[in-house]
């Protein structure tokens, strides 16, 4: 009896989660910062929060940098947002597919623009994006200490 109870939460909690995740196709129209855009998806738009990373802010060194580049990659250009959650400020978090093909949250690190946001984040992947740019002292990373978003958002 116990092990039907948990068989059927189980079942309730992954269709729960699996609804919560899907896809859109839409056009960028606003780039707000480095990992926040907005796409207009039939008619509706939709605020993006980029997943598992973090951006300088506007007001930190390469914030506007991190910014530009956003936009260089996928303002007015034809994006799939892969949404997977909302976060408390209403917008959905979600891995944007670029029309090449590349991932914008994947780019960022890359490119040294971002940080691997290991708080909401436990993906491989981004973790070794961010060691390589870290090693190779792109962007941000050229700087001795740079401070960390979460931590200037304290302040």
């Amino acid at each position: 009896m116990k092990y039907m109870r948990l068989l059927a939460a189980t079942a309730f909690l992954l269709t729960a989660l699996s609804a919560s995740a899907y896809r859109i196709t839409g056009i960028v129209t606003f780039i707000k910062d480095g990992d926040t855009i907005e796409i207009l998806s039939n008619n509706r738009p939709y605020r993006i929060r980029l997943n598992g990373i973090d951006c300088p802010e506007k007001k930190q060194a390469f914030g506007n940098r991190a910014k530009q580049y956003t936009s260089e990659l996928c303002y007015r250009k034809l994006v799939t947002a892969n949404i997977t959650d909302t976060d408390r400020y209403g917008r959905y978090i979600a891995d944007v597919k670029l029309p090449s093909g590349r991932v914008l949250n994947e780019e960022l690190l890359k490119a040294g623009l971002a940080w691997h946001y290991k708080l909401y984040s436990q993906s491989k992947k981004l973790a070794e994006l961010e060691r390589i740019s870290r090693k190779a002292k792109r962007g941000l990373w050229s700087q001795k200490d740079p401070i960390p978003p979460w931590k200037f958002r304290r302040k």
